[in-house]
C-alpha cells in the first residue's frame, strides 16, 4: 500500500470527515473494483487478522458484503448472530464489548438498532470498529458505496443535484448520504410526506420538498428509500397505495429529472411501494445492482485502511458527533 493513510481508528460515521478523507476511502475502493471482477479475487493483505461481524439487527446485504470483503482480503471471519439474543444496550452491550476485546480481534463490524450504540462499544475495545448501521443515525459504508457508484458513472460528486426520496425520518442511509454529498460539494434535496421528514432537517444544508415532480426537477441522481415500517410506531401514512401515487418513482415522475438521471436504491426494495418495477430494472438508468458491487470494494478498502492503522499507530479519535445528540433522533420522539 502507498503512503496515503486514513487517519482514524474507527469508521463510526461520515459526519466530521473531510473531503480529503472521503476521497482517500473512495480512491482506495477503486483499486478493488477490478480485482473483484477477476477469477482470483483474493489477497493476503489481512492474513492473520480477525474480523468479527456483530449484528444486533437482521441484515443480508451489509453482512454478506462485509463477509466477502474480509475473506477476499485473507482474514479470519466470525459471524455472530445476535439479532435475536437478549443483548440490547447499556451494561450488557459493554459486557459484550469487553468480552470480545479479550479475544483480541482486529476489527469489529457492528450493526445495532439504537443510535449511538456502536460509538459506545468502540470506546470499550482496542480494535478498529466499523459502523454497519446504528438506529436512524448513520450507515457510513452505504454512503461511501453510493458515492463511488456516482463518481464512477458521472466522474464527479461536486456540483451534482441529488434527490433523496422516501422515509427520511427513519433513514440512517439518508443521513450519511447528506453528510457525504454536502461535504463533497453536491446539492441535496429531500422529498417525502411531512410526516416522514425530521424536524429542522434544513439545518443539515438540504432543500425539502413535499411534491415529487418539483423535488426531482433537473436532478442528476434520484435515490429512493424504502418505507421502514418496522420503525414506525404511529400512523405516518394514509395507505401504501396513496403513498406510491404521490411518492413512488415511476416514469411519469422520473420525466421531471434530467433525461440521463441515474436511479439508486440502497435495498431492500419494496417494488410497487417506493419504486415501480420497470424503473427499478431499467438497465440504462438504474445503478442499483452496481451499488451492491461497489459495496464489496468499499468495505475491502475500509478494512484495509483501518487495519493498516493498527500497524502504523496512526489512530486519532474519530470526529463524528455524538449520536446521542442526533437531532432527528430526538425530534422523532415528539411526534
Amino acid at each position: 500500500m502507498d503512503n496515503v493513510h486514513f487517519p482514524h481508528r474507527h469508521l463510526l460515521g461520515i459526519e466530521g470527515l473531510s473531503p480529503e478523507e472521503i476521497s482517500i476511502l473512495l480512491d482506495r475502493s477503486e483499486s478493488y473494483v477490478e480485482q473483484n471482477r477477476r477469477a482470483d479475487k483474493t489477497t493476503r493483505i489481512l492474513h492473520g487478522r480477525t474480523v468479527i461481524n456483530l449484528f444486533f439487527e437482521e441484515s443480508t446485504r451489509t453482512r454478506t458484503s462485509f463477509e466477502l470483503a474480509a475473506k477476499r482480503l485473507g482474514s479470519d471471519l466470525i459471524n455472530m448472530a445476535v439479532a435475536t439474543s437478549s443483548v440490547k444496550k447499556g451494561e450488557t452491550l459493554i459486557d459484550t464489548a469487553m468480552t470480545l476485546n479479550a479475544m483480541h480481534p482486529d476489527v469489529l463490524v457492528v450493526r445495532h438498532p439504537d443510535s449511538g450504540a456502536v460509538q459506545l462499544l468502540s470506546e470499550k475495545v482496542n480494535c478498529a470498529v466499523i459502523n454497519g448501521g446504528d438506529g436512524s443515525h448513520e450507515h457510513p459504508t452505504q454512503a461511501l458505496l453510493d458515492a463511488l457508484t456516482i463518481r464512477r458513472r458521472l466522474g464527479r460528486l461536486s456540483g451534482l443535484l441529488v434527490a433523496i426520496c422516501g422515509d427520511i425520518l427513519h433513514s440512517r442511509v439518508a443521513r450519511s448520504n447528506i453528510h457525504l454529498l454536502n461535504t463533497m460539494g453536491a446539492r441535496v434535496r429531500l422529498i417525502a410526506p411531512k410526516t416522514l421528514i425530521p424536524f429542522e432537517v434544513e439545518r443539515m444544508g438540504v432543500e425539502v420538498f413535499h411534491d415529487m415532480a418539483a423535488g426531482i426537477k433537473d436532478c442528476d441522481i434520484v435515490m429512493m428509500l424504502r418505507l421502514q415500517q418496522e420503525r414506525m410506531t404511529g400512523n405516518f401514512l394514509p395507505s401504501i397505495r396513496e403513498y406510491f401515487h404521490f411518492f413512488g418513482l415511476d416514469y411519469a415522475k422520473l420525466a421531471n429529472a434530467k433525461p440521463d438521471a441515474l436511479i439508486m436504491h440502497p435495498g431492500p426494495m419494496n417494488r410497487g411501494v417506493e419504486i415501480d418495477t420497470e424503473v427499478a430494472d431499467d438497465v440504462g438508468r438504474s445503478v442499483i445492482r452496481e451499488q451492491v458491487e461497489m459495496g464489496v470494494a468499499v468495505r475491502m478498502a475500509v478494512l484495509e485502511l483501518l487495519t493498516d492503522n493498527l500497524d502504523r499507530g496512526r489512530m486519532s479519535a474519530p470526529k463524528a458527533a455524538a449520536p446521542a445528540k442526533n437531532k432527528p433522533k430526538k425530534k422523532r420522539s415528539r411526534r
